[in-house]
């Protein structure tokens, strides 16, 4: 077994997802039980017009100011808000920290496709004159972690992670490392998504994955369920703040939990289907326990990737069952948030971060124990108190990426 890394604290968190907006609320959505699915009318026409959108947001909680909003694409302004938020919730303050010695890591899978999709219809209708001049930093995926270095005076490494749907969980762990190798001694890290639009919709249902139950929004997205048949397309973004775990004693502050270990690896199979028997997620989940020290029987809860998908949930439970029998709790927060994309992995850190400061595990939407068909423990109905000592956090991306972060108390 390798010796433990430099430990890393987890000091703040910002949240904006289809359960609500800042940490709070979307916590007690998820707590809920409540899937956020419903028809979406940006999507009529599309064979599934589903999707889970962020609740509207009043003024004060949308202000970016100084007028930078309009350069900004969507997914820069969620990210620049989450961090507003995690760093605020962290206790720091930009205008008094040495900015050099803060990185920012940010993860997203189709970062600004809704701008380019909208300036594409621009441009045919009326020609160049019509393209907006801020079209190239609303789309490019480095703008989120380029704009929150901007909005906080971050002058250290500032980086993107685009890994699909596990890019946001590529970003955190990048951040880790960078603060084990001494580079930084702050680390804005998570990740943003807001690629809501027809043709992206139209592309995800026309490979299958998307859930076909226009009918019913809300019980549309079931991970693990027998009957699951996809999900449901959704946006958010979630910034954490990471510390070193000496450094975050030293200032006193509460900290939610221990990023203990991040095992990374890529399936090399198939550019969307997972390689069977999920073996090299499997090396993934090993490696984040080597890192921190642990083994298999030290797990108390997965948060899983669940996607609501018939093969990914398949091979994730597959994974589960295999190499953690003990049936730790489990959930998947994409029942109720939907899938988004590459913000979900840091959505689900947050969460796994909350679940162990607060002791209780939120439930799986549309998930009952009558239709789960899988030897695992699923947290269903409501949510479960339960003291977690340790966690892992799984995120699954096209392309074959695999990233398991696990998360630990420290005390």
């Amino acid at each position: 077994m390798r010796a433990p890394c430099t430990p890393v604290s987890v000091t703040g968190l910002g949240l904006i997802t289809p359960a609500g907006v800042g940490r709070e609320a979307t916590w007690e959505g998820m707590l809920s039980g409540r899937s956020a699915a419903a028809t979406d009318p940006e999507l009529k026409g599309c064979a599934v017009d589903l999707s889970c959108r962020i609740p509207l947001m009043t003024p004060e909680q949308a202000r970016i100011g100084g007028g930078k909003a309009w350069r900004m694409g969507r997914f820069s302004q969620l990210a620049v808000l989450a961090a507003r938020e995690a760093v605020a919730d962290a206790g720091l303050d930009p205008a008094g920290w040495d900015g050099a010695r803060v990185a920012v890591v940010i993860g997203s899978g189709l970062a600004g496709a809704v701008h380019l999709e909208d300036q594409t219809i621009r441009h045919h209708q009326g020609g160049p004159e019509l393209v907006s001049p801020a079209l190239v930093p609303m789309l490019i995926s480095n703008m989120a972690a380029g704009e929150v270095s901007l909005d906080l005076g971050a002058h250290g490494p500032s980086l993107a992670t685009e890994t699909a749907c596990a890019s946001g969980a590529s970003a955190l762990a990048v951040a880790r490392g960078l603060l084990s190798a001494g580079l930084c001694d702050i680390a804005v890290a998570g990740g943003a998504e807001a690629a809501v639009t027809p043709v992206i919709a139209s592309g995800f249902q026309r490979m299958g994955a998307l859930s076909s139950r226009v009918d019913e929004p809300g019980a549309a997205s079931r991970p693990f369920a027998v009957d699951r048949d996809g999900f449901v397309i959704s946006e958010g973004a979630a910034i954490l703040v990471l510390e070193r775990e000496a450094d975050a004693r030293a200032r006193g502050r509460r900290r939610y939990a221990r990023l203990a270990g991040a095992g990374q690896t890529s399936d090399a199979y198939h550019p969307t289907a997972p390689a069977p028997g999920g073996v090299h997620a499997e090396a993934a989940l090993r490696s984040a326990l080597a890192e921190a020290g642990l083994g298999p029987a030290d797990v108390d809860h997965v948060n899983a990737h669940g996607t609501s998908t018939p093969l990914n949930d398949l091979t994730e439970a597959e994974l589960i069952a295999r190499v953690l029998p003990h049936r730790p709790s489990v959930t998947a927060a994409k029942g109720v948030l939907g899938h988004s994309l590459g913000a979900a992995g840091a959505i689900e850190a947050a969460l796994t971060a909350l679940t162990i400061h607060r002791s209780t595990v939120p439930p799986i939407a549309n998930l009952t124990p009558d239709n789960l068909p899988f030897d695992l423990d699923c947290v269903t109905g409501a949510p479960r108190e339960q003291r977690v000592r340790a966690a892992a956090s799984h995120s699954f991306g096209f392309g074959g990426h695999n990233v398991v972060l696990l998360f630990t108390t420290e005390d």
